[in-house]
């Protein structure tokens, strides 16, 4: 039998690179097949329900909305995805009244170009549940207002929604975050010049009628919408009168006799040109930056495949990543030597993204935050803050260094300077996990709690409190001590055991998919779409001039 030949290096390392790329092409594949859950949801029966009531779907609607080539910047499509099975937000009632799956979480939200203006889009998901609001729907209702306003983007709702599903009332009603607060939100927005402009394409009840009544200017279709505080069942229950939708609150009575409406049109085609028209007058926006002309980088999303470890926890060169983003494939890199390699944990600078001038933050090699690349990052947040700066957070780190020396050194000094210059940084922050994003290093790298504008993942994120490993390894710990102080033996193979399960279990709570159902990021986006995602994210930053930060009691 001939001896199987040894590979160089070099044919090693190759061989690693395009076993990466297929195993990320595959990941990607996936990902866009788990979307489609969301965009057929119904599928041709809802489709057909619809065009019986003379209706569109709401994506359908949305793409009308929009100007011609353009696209929809979405976000939160991960929302809702098996939620009933995460004992969070109702789960257990989602499944008993099996609605435990809610891909795209009941509401289409994003940002699309309406006349030349960015607008935020809301769109009730009228093919699931009538369109009523879950407590995922209303966690993605407020998250999609918390960037509009923000960015002080108009919003725009296509109404058609039951209000509150009534079996999960108590995750809507009536806590800051549920379902008064977008009510709430549009009176805020408005008083501060964000217009907010409704088209009802449907029926809008009791606390749904808002959305009507509270809109800078609203639509309505004839003998299609209606808006009432009480529908007739409701009536007849309460006082004893019959009255038909229509004659309740159709869309004459709300534009002839209530005034509840602005607007009366005859179709959702009319009523979508009416609401183009409407934003015509929406003042035009501008970039508050000069823009340079975009060059496109030297090297391709493909090569970025291949130079992401299949492994969540291998080191990654993370140089090579922003060669993948960056405009030519140019970085300005902060202090690139300072610190030896404990340093280089991170790596800081700033690059030109989409013709964009913006700064970065990345996890290097095996991410972990020694008290050097602690201190490079707090004080590059500070150069991007007094520059007017906005700052990408490529999160890959499984958390600050530990043990005496690094105690005694100061890491929690210096970790927690990071994490103050990351909550008072007032320039537009985003953030992309790439890799294992844990414990304080989700803090100090901006994860959600930390306010980014937009907050996306890739396949190869995984946020968690900890590793698997190291959870099993604690909790395994306390565990054999409790049975060795009771006396008793061991069992070695139930331990092995349960540090799989725990391996298992934080991969799963961790994966992006789940994340994303509970709306902890944005989007998992492909390797194909994150630079196009990071430019427009950057572009939308950039509708807004930079604050000035006042960096509060830091210890530097």
């Amino acid at each position: 039998m001939a001896e199987e030949k040894k590979l160089t290096r070099a044919e090693r390392l190759a061989a690693e690179r395009e076993s990466n790329l297929k195993h990320w092409e595959a990941q990607d594949a996936e990902l866009m097949k788990h979307r489609e859950e969301a965009y057929n949801i119904g599928g041709a029966d809802q489709v057909a329900r619809l065009a019986k009531q003379g209706k569109k779907p709401m994506r359908d609607l949305v793409k009308d909305l929009i100007d011609p080539g353009t696209e929809f910047f979405e976000v939160g499509l991960d929302a809702g995805y098996n939620i009933g099975k995460v004992k969070l937000y109702g789960g257990e009632i989602y499944e008993s009244e099996k609605r435990g799956h809610i891909p795209g979480g009941g509401l289409v939200t994003g940002v699309g170009t309406i006349q030349g203006k960015d607008c935020m889009v809301f769109a009730n998901e009228n093919r699931y549940a009538a369109g009523t609001y879950f407590p995922i729907t209303l966690k993605k209702h407020m998250r999609a207002q918390a960037i509009a306003e923000r960015l002080r983007l108009p919003c725009v709702y296509i109404a058609d929604s039951g209000g509150i599903n009534l079996p999960l009332q108590l995750g809507c009603f009536a806590d800051d975050g549920h379902f008064g607060s977008m009510f709430y939100n549009m009176c805020r927005m408005s008083a501060n010049g964000i217009r907010q402009y409704t088209l009802s394409t449907g029926g809008n009840t009791a606390g749904g009628a808002y959305i009507v009544y509270l809109a800078s200017e609203s639509i309505m279709i004839e003998k299609m919408a209606y808006a009432f505080l009480a529908g007739p069942p409701m009536v007849k229950s309460a006082i004893g009168e019959t009255v038909s939708p229509e004659d309740l609150g159709g869309a004459y009575v709300h534009t002839k006799h209530s005034g509840g409406c602005d607007h009366i049109v005859k179709s959702q085609a009319e009523g979508i040109k009416k609401l183009r028209d409407i934003i015509d007058f929406e003042p035009s926006q501008s970039l508050y930056v000069e823009r340079r002309k975009a060059v496109a980088p030297q090297f391709d999303f493909k090569e970025m495949m291949r130079d992401t470890p299949t492994n969540t926890y291998q080191f990654i060169d993370i140089r090579k990543t922003l060669k993948c983003l960056a405009d030519d494939s140019y970085i300005h890199e902060y202090k690139p030597t300072y610190g030896e390699n404990r340093g280089d944990s991170i790596v800081a600078g700033k690059m030109w993204l989409g013709g964009l001038p913006i700064g970065f933050i990345a996890s290097n090699a095996n991410g972990v935050i020694y008290i050097e690349a602690a201190r490079k990052a707090t004080e590059w947040m500070i150069r991007c803050g007094n520059q007017g700066l906005p700052v990408l957070f490529l999160q890959g780190s499984p958390g600050y260094m530990v043990g005496k020396s690094e105690e005694w050194g100061g890491i929690g000094k210096y970790g927690s300077d990071m994490v103050r210059t990351c909550s008072v940084l007032n320039v537009p922050k985003i953030q992309y996990v790439i890799g294992p994003d844990h414990g304080a290093a989700n803090y100090g790298m901006c994860g959600r709690a930390f306010r980014p504008v937009f907050c996306f993942t890739n396949m190869r994120g995984r946020t968690t409190v900890m590793s698997g490993d190291t959870a099993g390894f604690i909790v395994e710990s306390v565990r054999r001590k409790n049975i060795i102080d009771k006396g008793q033996q061991v069992n070695e193979a139930d331990m092995a055991k349960f540090r799989q399960m725990m391996r298992d279990r934080y991969d799963a709570e961790g994966h992006p998919f789940l994340t994303g159902s509970l709306l902890f990021h944005d989007g998992a986006i492909a390797f194909s779409e994150v630079r196009g995602k990071l430019v427009r994210a950057l572009e939308l930053c950039y509708r807004q001039p930079m604050g000035k930060t006042d960096w509060g009691d830091l210890k530097v």
